[in-house]
């Protein structure tokens, strides 16, 4: 089992990470957390503001109690902060959330708020051990190829995915909002993520159908868990509307998604590709559960990710959720190639 302790060299990573996010003397920071938080990460946090000279506090919230029909695991969706308009109020006044919660709280409900005040940037430092961390650590070369993604999607008004094992989906992108993350940002509502290295887009009402099949050692992200037999989904106007599969990898998602008793955990929420050449996937075999969070799955470079659950932009909440990423798929914008089998192309590539 990996030590949970404080490394000099997982100190020196949460410095540099922490400047590459603007964090230096003076800067206002509220780092974020609750009573189930894993206290090395924000411990880590906590010495790195103080040797960077920010002008910090920290906020633990009470991790607050299970209601949802089944566990709840790597949402992005926090209800840590429980609407507490004191936490609220305090986190519009800062400059940079560090988001040390279980979840993060990208898609929390105070979130918008937050992000509206116009002064406050998130860094989210996702659930992993540290080691995963740093191995996985964000740095200026790789933004590049984040933002050259993003500029790809934006231009783009359809992709189109394809696999050998049967995947065939379809998905307009027109008027989608896209991001992604490095895992740094400095100017007023950037979100950033570590591990970072993802390009996506959130496709509008009705903007994808057709077929996704999952293969042999692609990732349930939430499940934190390879398939170990196919799983053959079918898409209608943005909602899984089948799921099809003999093994027990398709049995565990359909009674997880039905426990919901919510067409919106059916629905899409994001589609994209990951750029980090740090995520690997042989990964989650070198770790216990309770090590990772999975997150660098959504990275890997030239992995498929698409995911279902909430989509605030085609105005769909849940805290229902997936993400999966998939490894040796096609995928093409506009009829350009940009990931062949897995493999990133052309610039992306470089």
């Amino acid at each position: 089992m990996l030590q949970e302790r404080i490394e000099g060299k997982w100190l020196a990573a949460f410095r540099r990470v922490f400047a590459l996010n603007g964090i230096g003397n003076g800067t206002r920071v509220a780092i974020l957390s609750e009573t189930q938080s894993r206290q090395v990460l924000v411990h880590l946090s906590e010495l790195t503001a103080h040797d960077l000279g920010a002008e910090f506090c920290m906020i633990q919230m009470p991790t607050p109690r299970q209601t949802a029909p089944v566990p709840v695991k790597s949402t992005g969706t926090s209800w840590a902060i429980q609407g507490n308009r004191a936490v609220v109020e305090a986190l519009k006044l800062c400059e940079v959330i560090v988001d040390c919660t279980v979840e993060g709280i990208i898609h929390a409900p105070e979130w918008p708020e937050i992000e509206d005040a116009g002064r406050t940037r998130l860094l989210v430092i996702t659930n992993e051990h540290p080691e995963i961390l740093e191995r996985t650590e964000p740095n200026a070369e790789l933004n590049a190829k984040v933002q050259l993604g993003i500029q790809m999607l934006r231009e783009a008004k359809a992709m189109h995915v394809t696999s050998a094992a049967g995947t065939d989906l379809h998905i307009n992108l027109e008027n989608a909002p896209c991001g992604g993350t490095a895992g740094f940002g400095t100017t007023p509502g950037a979100v950033a993520h570590w591990p970072g290295g993802l390009c996506l887009a959130f496709p509008g009402k009705g903007a994808v159908n057709g077929r996704i099949v999952m293969d042999v050692g692609d990732m349930n992200l939430t499940f934190k868990t390879y398939l170990t037999s196919r799983i053959d989904f079918t898409v209608t106007d943005d909602f899984v509307t089948e799921i099809k599969g003999e093994g027990i990898d398709a049995l565990h998602l359909r009674e997880y998604m039905e426990a919901w008793e919510d067409r919106n955990a059916y629905g899409l929420s994001h589609v994209g590709w990951g750029v980090n050449p740090g995520a690997k996937w042989v990964s989650a075999a070198m770790y216990d559960k309770r090590d990772m969070q999975a997150v660098e799955f959504r990275a890997i470079a030239g992995s498929f990710l698409w995911s279902t659950g909430a989509n605030q932009y085609a105005g769909r909440y849940t805290l229902g959720h997936f993400d999966l990423p998939m490894r040796n798929c096609t995928i093409a914008l506009d009829g350009q190639v940009v990931v062949k089998k897995g493999v990133l192309q052309g610039d992306l590539a470089s």
